[in-house]
Order: C-alpha cells, then sequence, then structure tokens
C-alpha cells in the first residue's frame, strides 16, 4: 500500500539541513535561500491508470499532467514558478503525441505564470507515461501543512464532490489563485488537496495533524457530475457516495479556526467557487460522520489508494 511504503519511506530518508519539510504532505520544502522557500512536488501519470487515450485527446492529457501538480503547490498555498516535464513516449506516433500533449499544456502554464523550463522524453513499446515536476516557493503567509490542524478548527471545502471520471479529472482548474488569496486574507491551519477522495484525505490531514476529524455528511456539497454518474452505474452507491470516494476533484480542504471560518463563509471570497463547511476536527483520532440520527459515528475512509506488494 502506498501509505504504509511513504510512512516507511520517512523512518529512512536522513536529515538534511536544507529539507524544511520531506515526504508525507503535498510537496517538499528546501530552504535555497533567505527570500523564500521552495516547494517541490511531482506526479506521474500513466496511460490505462490516470486516462485512456483511446477515448480523450491528448491536449487534455497534458493539461492533467500539469494541473495536478499545481494542485499540490495550491494546497500547500505555494506560488508556482516553473516546472519541468519528461515523457515516455509509445515508439509509433511518439511525435505527434509529444506535440498535442505540449499544446494541452502551455496553455495552463501561461495562465499562471509557470515557466516550462525543460525536462527529458524517451521511447520505448508501452504505453505513454509522462510526469511533471512543479516548482514553487512560499509566499509570505508561509506554507500550508497537512500538520496544522487543531482540534476545534472547521473543516472548509471548496467546490463540489463526487463523479469526476465523467470529465473534471481531466479538466479541473487547480485552486492556486484561490489558495493564495485565502492563505494571505485569512487564518488557515492546514490543507490539502482532495486527489484520492475526500474522506480519505480529510483523514490524512487528521492523521497528519494528530487528531480527528468528524464530517457533516449531509453538509457535503455532492456535484451534478455525482449524481449522475449514481444514475448511470448499477453498483448501489449513492451520490453522496461518490462525493465521499470518487477522488480526483482537486477540490481543497482546509483546517480553520472558527472566527475565521464565519468570516469566509459569510464573505464567500473566492467568487464563482463556493466555500463549504463540512465539519470540524476534534482531539480524539479518527474520522467519524454525523449520521441521520445527529449521533457520531465511526467513518471508514474510502478513496483510490495505490496498492503494489
Amino acid at each position: 500500500m502506498e501509505s504504509s511504503f511513504i510512512a516507511w519511506l520517512r523512518t529512512q530518508i536522513p536529515p538534511h539541513p536544507q529539507l524544511r519539510l520531506g515526504p508525507g504532505d503535498d510537496a517538499a520544502i528546501l530552504h535555497l535561500t533567505e527570500r523564500a522557500d521552495c516547494v517541490v512536488t511531482v506526479d506521474l501519470l500513466t496511460d490505462g491508470v490516470d486516462f485512456d487515450l483511446t477515448a480523450v485527446s491528448p491536449r487534455r492529457v497534458g493539461h492533467k499532467a500539469l494541473a495536478v501538480s499545481l494542485s499540490d503547490l495550491a494546497a500547500m498555498a505555494a506560488k508556482p514558478v516553473g516546472a519541468v516535464v519528461a515523457v515516455a513516449l509509445p515508439r509509433h506516433g511518439g511525435g505527434k503525441l509529444a506535440v498535442e500533449l505540449l499544446e494541452g499544456l502551455l496553455p495552463l502554464a501561461e495562465r499562471y505564470g509557470v515557466a516550462i523550463a525543460g525536462g527529458d522524453t524517451n521511447s520505448w513499446d508501452g504505453p505513454l507515461v509522462i510526469s511533471v515536476t512543479a516548482i514553487g516557493e512560499t509566499t509570505a503567509a508561509g506554507p500550508l501543512l497537512r500538520s496544522g490542524a487543531r482540534p476545534g478548527d472547521r473543516v472548509l471545502v471548496t467546490g463540489s464532490f463526487g463523479g469526476s471520471i465523467l470529465g473534471k479529472h481531466l479538466d479541473f482548474e487547480p485552486r492556486i489563485r484561490e489558495s493564495l488569496l485565502l492563505a494571505e486574507r485569512y487564518e488557515l491551519h492546514a490543507g490539502i488537496d482532495v486527489s484520492d477522495g475526500l474522506s480519505l484525505d480529510l483523514s490524512r490531514i487528521a492523521a497528519e495533524s494528530g487528531c480527528g476529524a468528524v464530517l457533516d455528511a449531509a453538509r457535503v456539497p455532492v456535484s451534478e457530475a455525482a449524481i449522475e454518474l449514481a444514475a448511470q452505474r448499477a453498483d448501489d452507491l449513492t451520490p453522496l457516495e461518490h462525493a465521499l470516494a470518487d477522488g480526483e476533484d482537486f477540490e481543497l480542504i482546509l483546517a480553520v479556526p472558527p472566527p475565521a471560518a464565519a468570516l469566509l463563509l459569510a464573505e464567500q471570497p473566492l467568487g464563482g467557487v463556493r466555500l463549504s463547511e463540512i465539519g470540524y476536527f476534534v482531539s480524539e483520532q479518527g474520522l467519524w460522520q454525523i449520521g441521520a440520527d445527529g449521533q457520531r459515528q465511526p467513518c471508514q475512509p474510502r478513496g483510490y489508494e495505490h496498492v503494489f506488494d
């Protein structure tokens, strides 16, 4: 399992004077200059796992490849600076594919001032693999970590959840502008982007912060796509269950102290992106859900976990 491997990895990597934050968060932090720390993240996407080139255009894949790494920077409230891109291309048709990937990636890079600084290419007899390493810098507000949630903090989220497989997982906009604005103007304690599932990623903030979280399911913003997907599939999953577990929503989960949370909910400063309160953090470790009877009951985090031996 990915989570157990990361836990083991954290015990093996020796300390380094310039490594401020290593594996376990959305990105690593390196101290390079006195002006700002360097925030680095990498994501690897594979045809047949993260997208299906028989069904989607390479331009959409190029967009997603950069967007997932920028979403990690958004989770850290870091300002994007640059990126490098590595691809393993199929031997046949790889040249045309590489051009179209870049055509999908560049408009997003331009919107957020990201310099595509280089990368590497290779070819093989397997499917397309693309890896983007994004580089950002901390701001005056400092990095937003997974480990800062405190009992009593409110759980706030951007946007809505579920059904991303119907298109959002390819076409989403990383919450860079939203994250930087919120970190600059309001007190935030912790953050994460929802890549693997709302309930699973919420449990990760709680675990890293040494506390627990209570999820008010009735207040989770369920997307129209989740409703559509539940109607399409004969798997007996409700729209809410899709919202809690589908993943690849790439929205933000934030731990916010109560006064700041009340202000955020009243002001709704993100324009067309709505902020919703869906729960709170508690001192007892674990994840709970408020049931229909109003009582708190244990909740099993669900979502996508990379599994390997």
